[in-house]
């Protein structure tokens, strides 16, 4: 029976001159068996049809492969840039299949005459969003809409997983559980990730689910872009565009590329100086980011598709799983700062089964060498970062009740069972889930005298909103993803750009130059949230810079990179990346010890500018931003001391115009965790980050209006308005969920509370290493330039730089000198 019904997608791939992979087949079995479960293939295997075409031999069984005018599929994808791609595979394996099924695109780009079309002739597969997909859930028809809904498939669940757009995805579910008239079907596809398990029990909730894993061995080539010349002192960021001589071979020779970067600024400089130095690509390359015009990047990835161009410089925008065929090789500037992120964009290249990836390493600084050295051996020996789901998201509760009730409504006893089956509010107290009904309904304690806060009433036992401003002010700014306003770009001509932060925009003077989407234009003026600008023939100009754009680097990766540390402080430099810094780590090990995995180094320095203290803990640097502040609180309880901090991924650096009694802080058990809390709480400004978080807590569960569109409200405003909440909560009602919540965002998400204390479990297992230095090491080096970078110009800062660099390039000359004269004395 199994092989008669999994005949027709057999015959289809057949005919496409495939084979189906026993992972393709299996999910076949498992989906029309009824089962739901978690898809687990790497990038370009076929994963999507191997979903997709579950669905349709499902249709085909059960005879109902026409229009039917409902919808039967939900495919969630979490970029919209996804959405297309899937369509078109989708749509030919209909045409293939002879179906009449209709398969449309619900988005945030989807015009409103096409939201009309999908909202009164349903397409059998609905492909979305998760904010769209709860836009949905806020029409009053949504379960006669639904009601035939057969499976929800949650496309890339490794992205949303660990986020309040996964929360999201996990209310959305409860809520289309209790609508269709037969058991909802629920399947993730991820690709691989350490926590693969603890993944399906989030997306499927109460429900039971299978791990459907994909055995297919993805050939994957990387090669590291050695630079000709090793400085013994790098810096972070100077190299990058510095190795562009032996990025461009490597652009030519292949007949597509991605060059991928981790910042917008970075893919705005790239862009211009690739085209600045070989304007024979006019034509054949573009750029790709998200603040570009949404017609700029869909223009890019249809001429991808069609292989109209050599080169491509883009974002994580271009990240997941679009199918770009032409593609054969990707190029990665700067280390992407975990396994998995750099497993999948090298998928981008070669991406269809069998074929091969091949990816290019472009250290931004020689220490990330040591990077792609261990990069390569976590993909050798499968070690993946976890992604750890949330948990009592109250802000994204809030908006999902208020979304729920500007439609059909709810009965709160109900609506709460359904909730408690989540994952994300399993935990979920009555008492808590009362003081939400009330919050919403009255405003509560503080907010009660107010009537915009009363936002929903309670009629025959059902909640609802009947202000048709509160449900169009809610359905305009449903989502979980807030960031600065941003600033529409315009040409005083007329024609749109792209968008800015408006943050960026506010420093501008009228006349300034910066260069956006590969030209320099010229500010001329601010009129609300749009910037007026033109062309600009100035070869000079700032470039925007975005807020987010810093990654921390991930723990596996971290202890991974220290075991490459620790084989060269043995001796042993294994590999090619690790051959070409060979000079600079026996320099490090000549004037102090390789930082590596076994012991903690601390250096000490006196310099002119006071005492200096290296440490090197390796925990990334959004915790050595808690870790460092903590040190110095301590360390300040035994002598009154003022710091200045500074930090990379690899460590962080105290200084102080006084001497440091840093053997007595050792002595008393600097890193202990004890009263760990209540430390971080007096060492950081706790409040103000809560402050700052509590503004994205707000607009998500709908406090503080975000404005109309094309007249959104500016930066300055929401956060004076979200201040003024968080000042009357803290004093009249300091037992607010949301209150609550933000202060534990800071410690949980923002300062890594969790992450912090195994780094410091693992700081107390290792040796302490207390070196004496008389001028900064390769690894110190990186750090003191990070503090300098606050507060110098590029320019000025590149200056500075040469200068230090030329003479601890000197003085290491000197003492090698001194060295030599001495053995020849010996030897004498």
């Amino acid at each position: 029976m199994a092989n008669k019904a999994l005949a027709p997608a057999r015959k289809w791939f057949k005919q496409q001159g495939w084979k189906a992979f026993e992972f393709q087949e299996n999910t076949w079995k498992r989906y029309l068996a009824g089962e739901s479960g978690l898809l687990n293939a790497p990038t370009g295997s076929g994963k999507t049809y191997a979903l997709w075409l579950a669905c349709l031999l499902e249709a085909i069984q059960q005879n109902n492969f026409k229009r039917t005018r409902k919808v039967q599929v939900i495919w969630l994808t979490p970029l919209r840039a996804l959405a297309e791609d899937i369509k078109s595979a989708m749509i030919k394996a209909v045409d293939g299949l002879e179906g009449g099924w209709e398969v449309a695109v619900r988005s945030g780009d989807t015009s409103a005459s096409q939201r009309q079309k999908i909202k009164k002739s349903a397409p059998e597969c609905l492909i979305t969003t998760p904010e769209s997909l709860h836009l949905l859930l806020s029409q009053k028809d949504k379960a006669l809409y639904f009601q035939d809904l057969k499976v929800v498939v949650a496309d890339e669940w490794h992205e949303l997983l660990g986020t309040k757009r996964g929360v999201q995805v996990e209310l959305a579910l409860a809520s289309l559980k209790s609508i269709t008239k037969q058991p909802l079907k629920i399947w993730g596809i991820s690709a691989t990730i350490g926590n693969l398990e603890q993944a399906k029990s989030v997306l499927l909730g109460s429900a039971k689910g299978s791990i459907v894993k994909a055995n297919v061995e993805k050939a994957l080539e990387i090669h590291s872009i050695i630079p000709e010349k090793i400085e013994n002192f790098p810096w972070a960021g100077h190299l990058g565009v510095k190795l562009m001589a032996q990025v461009m071979p490597v652009i030519y020779n292949s007949r597509t590329t991605l060059l991928f970067t981790n910042t917008r600024s970075q893919t705005e400089i790239w862009y211009q100086k690739i085209l600045e130095k070989h304007p024979d690509l006019a034509g054949q390359m573009a750029m790709h980011h998200g603040s570009l015009d949404q017609e700029v990047r869909s223009w890019v990835e249809n001429a991808l598709h069609e292989g109209k161009l050599k080169l491509v410089v883009c974002t994580s925008s271009l990240d997941l799983g679009v199918d770009f065929r032409p593609v054969d090789t990707v190029i990665q500037v700067g280390s992407p700062k975990g396994v998995a992120r750099f497993l999948q964009r090298a998928g981008r290249s070669g991406h269809q089964p069998g074929a091969k990836s091949v990816l290019y390493f472009v250290p931004t600084h020689a220490l990330e060498l040591v990077e792609a050295a261990a990069l390569k051996q976590a993909i050798t020996e499968k070690e993946y970062e976890a992604r750890w789901p949330l948990q009592n998201s109250f802000d994204v509760l809030c908006q999902f009740l208020m979304t729920l009730a500007v439609g059909e409504g709810f009965k709160a006893n109900e609506l709460f069972i359904l909730i408690k089956q989540t994952h994300a509010y399993q935990e979920l107290q009555e008492k808590d889930w009362q003081w939400l009904l009330t919050f919403l309904t009255t405003g509560g304690k503080s907010l009660e005298q107010y009537d915009e806060y009363a936002k929903m009433i309670v009629e025959d036992g059902v909640h609802k909103v009947i202000n048709r401003r509160t449900a169009m002010r809610h359905r305009m700014h449903m989502g979980t993803i807030v960031s600065d306003p941003m600033v529409k770009l315009k040409y005083t001509s007329g024609g749109y750009i792209g968008s800015v932060e408006e943050g960026f925009i506010s420093k501008l003077n009228s006349g300034d130059t910066f260069w956006f989407a590969g030209r320099s234009l010229e500010f001329v003026r601010l009129n609300g949230l749009n910037a007026q600008v033109k062309r600009s023939n100035k070869k000079t100009g700032l470039i925007p810079k975005w807020m987010g754009g810093r990654m921390p680097l991930s723990s596996q990766l971290a202890r991974l990179l220290q075991e490459k540390l620790s084989n060269a402080a043995d001796g042993h430099f294994l590999g090619e990346e690790m051959q070409a810094l060979k000079p600079l780590l026996q320099l490090q090990q000549k004037w102090s010890a390789i930082p590596e995995s076994r012991i903690l180094l601390i250096e000490h320095m006196q310099s002119r500018e006071g005492d200096h203290l290296f440490f090197f803990t390796f925990g990334g640097r959004f915790v050595h931003e808690v870790l460092a502040a903590l040190v110095a609180y301590r360390i300040g309880k035994l002598k009154p001391l003022s710091f200045s901090i500074a930090m990379n991924d690899y460590g962080f650096e105290l200084l102080s115009d006084q001497n440091i009694p840093i053997e007595e802080a050792l002595s008393l058990d600097l890193f202990s965790t004890d009263h760990l809390k209540e430390d971080i709480a007096a060492s950081i400004n706790e409040a103000e980050m809560a402050k700052r978080k509590f503004r994205d807590i707000a607009a998500i569960a709908g406090l503080v209006f975000m404005g109309y569109p094309g007249k959104l409200i500016s930066y300055r405003h929401l956060q004076a308005s979200s201040q003024l909440l968080f000042d009357v909560f803290s004093q009249y009602e300091p037992d607010n969920l949301l209150l609550k919540q933000a202060r534990e965002e800071v410690l949980t998400l923002q300062l890594d509370f969790n992450r912090l204390l195994d780094e410091l479990a693992y700081l107390n297992s290792k040796k302490i290493v207390l070196k004496k230095i008389p001028k900064p090491t390769p690894f110190a080096f990186p750090i003191m330039v990070d503090r300098l970078r606050e507060k110098l110009s590029s320019e000025k800062l590149e200056d500075r730089i040469k200068k230090m660099q030329l003479q601890l390039e000197d003085y290491a000359r000197k003492g090698e000198s001194k060295r030599s004269k001495s053995t020849q004395r010996e030897s004498r």
